[in-house]
């Protein structure tokens, strides 16, 4: 069985970033922000990550534009908002989610987003969520360097989200897509938001990373 990572870097020194990343013999990073620049933490801009990475001899990818929390789609959006079930039902996410599970026949990935907390971020919330049914075991990387496995966080959001009641002839994996369903609605990108973390120049289209582990 395949094992898919993720982590966020959250204000880690870049040294301690990497420090996580060996812990669990990472060897490809997939950036999954729709725009891979942080104006708090630096150190985590495209092209200073892709650098370190590279002197660690860890592989970078950039998936935001097929697996980022936005979208250039207008019917992705109500009311301003992205709807999380729009965008998994759109061709380029799947491409992405195609990509990444091509990646792991070669690669130990962890998918990397902003948010130190994976419960609070699209990387599970809408990527791992995607992917929760296929034959695959999904762990989050955390701050001190262990692992949660999905359905671990999985119950841990539904404590956070006061969600423990199952209604009548409801079973726990209904109550789990419920509470996927409220914390989307929470964290999706609003158009009209100012974006806490990637308030930054898009990537211009056609500008691709020096060494892309994985294509299709």
């Amino acid at each position: 069985m395949s094992i898919l990572f993720t982590i966020g870097h959250s204000t880690h020194s870049i040294e301690h970033f990497i420090e996580l990343l060996k812990m669990h013999a990472i060897s490809a990073v997939g950036d999954v922000r729709s725009s891979p620049y942080s104006k708090f933490n630096p150190q985590f801009n495209r092209e200073n990550l892709q650098k370190v990475l590279k002197e660690n001899g860890i592989a970078y990818v950039f998936l935001g534009r097929e697996l980022g929390p936005r979208s250039e789609d207008p019917s992705c959006y109500l009311d301003g908002k992205v709807q999380y079930d729009r965008l998994a039902a759109t061709e380029i996410f799947k491409r992405g989610l195609e990509r990444l599970l091509n990646g792991l026949k070669t690669y130990r990935i962890a998918l990397m987003c902003a948010e130190k907390d994976p419960i609070t971020c699209h990387r599970m919330i809408l990527i791992c969520r995607a992917l929760r049914s296929g034959d695959l075991e999904i762990r989050h990387i955390l701050e001190d360097g262990t692992t949660q496995s999905l359905r671990d966080s999985e119950l841990r959001l539904l404590h956070v989200l006061k969600m423990p009641q199952l209604r009548l002839f409801e079973k726990l994996d209904d109550l789990i897509q419920r509470a996927y369903d409220t914390q989307g609605h929470k964290i999706a990108y609003a158009r009209h938001a100012a974006a806490y973390e990637e308030d930054a120049p898009e990537v211009e289209e056609g500008e691709e990373s020096e060494q892309e582990p994985w294509r299709l």
